[in-house]
């Protein structure tokens, strides 16, 4: 699971987040189970997940388009879920949030459902993406995770958390399959989100990670210093680790 910070009244200490829990309250048109449905591969193509996995829990229900997705949960209860809110763009904004209570809770399939309902409302909300995106990353490979994220980071470009997250699984890709040009991109990303927000604190572990990738080590401690400043709960103590057999901590915080 990514680690970079949630929206402020989310714990970020998701990054262990077991893929568990069931919607008890779902509307009876989306219980459904998905046969092969496709999901989103990180070129933005669609591959085939198990089919065990009901469409609305998939990420953006299994590839499928807005008006295909709206079959599933059925038009008039998502008319009357609308009908709720001022606006399609409040409630999307409404169920993001519920989606990221939920991640707090651990039940990230119930989040996916909600994130879900909230791209379906407003295909604009970046956030959404987001949260799928989080999601997507308790899978094997961050390609689906990449992929999501990509979406939302291309609705909102300056986004520091999307930013940070989108680096972050770059990094795990290259720790993956070692092509640099994930490891050139993950270190980019992370760059441009610490600088333009320095209280990014799980930003600054996951720099001082693809530092370290770079065998630059002092400059990853340094990274990893600034995180800590910024928050002593997003300390990677893997990372740590891994740099005292490198190099020690030239502040002497760690030996």
């Amino acid at each position: 699971m990514l680690i970079s910070a949630l929206p402020k009244n989310i714990s970020a200490a998701l990054a262990a987040l077991l893929l568990a829990g069931l919607l008890g309250a779902a509307p009876a048109q989306a219980q459904r189970k998905g046969a092969a449905a496709p999901t989103v591969n990180a070129d933005g193509s669609l591959a085939t997940p198990a089919p065990s996995k009901p469409m609305r829990l998939q990420p953006l229900f299994g590839g499928l388009s807005p008006t295909q997705a709206t079959q599933v949960i059925g038009e008039a209860q998502l008319k009357a879920i609308a009908a709720s809110f001022a606006s399609t763009a409040e409630a999307s904004t409404f169920f993001t949030n519920k989606g990221y209570e939920y991640l707090r809770e651990n039940q990230p399939d119930t989040a996916a459902y909600r994130f879900n309902l909230a791209w379906l409302l407003n295909p604009q909300n970046a956030e959404a993406y987001r949260g799928l995106g989080i999601i997507a990353s308790e899978q094997p490979t961050p390609d689906a995770a990449i992929a999501l994220l990509s979406k939302g980071f291309g609705i909102a470009p300056t986004s520091t958390l999307l930013m940070s997250d989108l680096g972050a699984s770059y990094l795990i890709r290259y720790g993956q399959t070692k092509k640099k040009k994930d490891l050139t991109m993950g270190l980019t990303l992370l760059q441009r989100a610490t600088a333009a927000d320095p209280t990014n604190a799980n930003g600054w572990q996951q720099l001082a990670r693809g530092l370290y990738y770079q065998e630059k080590y002092a400059e990853a401690w340094d990274a990893v210093h600034k995180g800590q400043n910024a928050s002593v709960g997003s300390l990677d103590f893997d990372l740590v680790t891994d740099l005292l057999a490198k190099l020690p901590d030239p502040q002497g915080t760690f030996k």
